[in-house]
């Protein structure tokens, strides 16, 4: 007897997200971590493994630019959605969350472009050096953007946090397998 509404077994159901969504869900999640990790840390160094560390902080952002225009994309045409095999409230949750990370994402993106070329600085890929489009910003307004892209970025990590944590509790707790749809199929255990 299934239940309207019961919580789908993914070992009875073949549906996983496709490779390419899954490859970009962990390649975003590694640079997000990253990304957080150096620009909280970049000051503790001195000047020769400071200025590295500015520097893969610039050429993450950079990659995280690319592989966010990707995962649209391909969202938006070609990627498995998953989200209907949720309970309703789960669906809400789960949407209202992913909708936010994509957004405060993208916000923190253009907040890092916006905060080092408003500066009057060059954006760094693999040392590569990206001029500003931009004159200079007023000191008040480069300072503002930077607050924002501090506070955006705490926000993205505890949205990020929650997200791991509610998937380890389905995972663990709830026993759903929700984790596995996002697992690549190697990782998870031959039934």
């Amino acid at each position: 007897m299934h239940m309207p509404y019961s919580t789908p077994d993914i070992a009875e159901s073949p549906q996983c997200y496709d490779k390419p969504t899954i490859i970009l869900h962990w390649i975003t999640a590694f640079l997000v971590f990253f990304q957080f990790a150096l620009g909280e840390t970049w000051s503790w160094p001195a000047k020769p493994v400071h200025h590295l560390m500015v520097v893969a902080h610039l050429t993450s952002g950079i990659l995280l630019t690319v592989i966010m225009a990707f995962r649209i994309v391909w969202r938006l045409t070609k990627g498995r959605h998953l989200s209907n095999l949720l309970r309703p409230m789960d669906r809400v949750f789960a949407l209202g969350v992913e909708y936010a990370l994509y957004a405060l994402l993208l916000a923190e993106i253009l907040l890092g472009y916006l905060w080092r070329w408003g500066a009057g600085q060059t954006m760094s890929f693999f040392g590569f050096l990206i001029p500003s489009p931009f004159t200079r910003f007023p000191a008040e307004t480069v300072t503002s953007i930077q607050t924002l892209h501090y506070w955006n970025a705490w926000l993205i990590m505890g949205l990020a946090i929650g997200h791991g944590t509610a998937a380890l509790f389905h995972q663990f707790v709830l026993k759903d397998k929700v984790l596995g749809r996002m697992l690549p199929q190697d990782f998870l255990p031959r039934q």
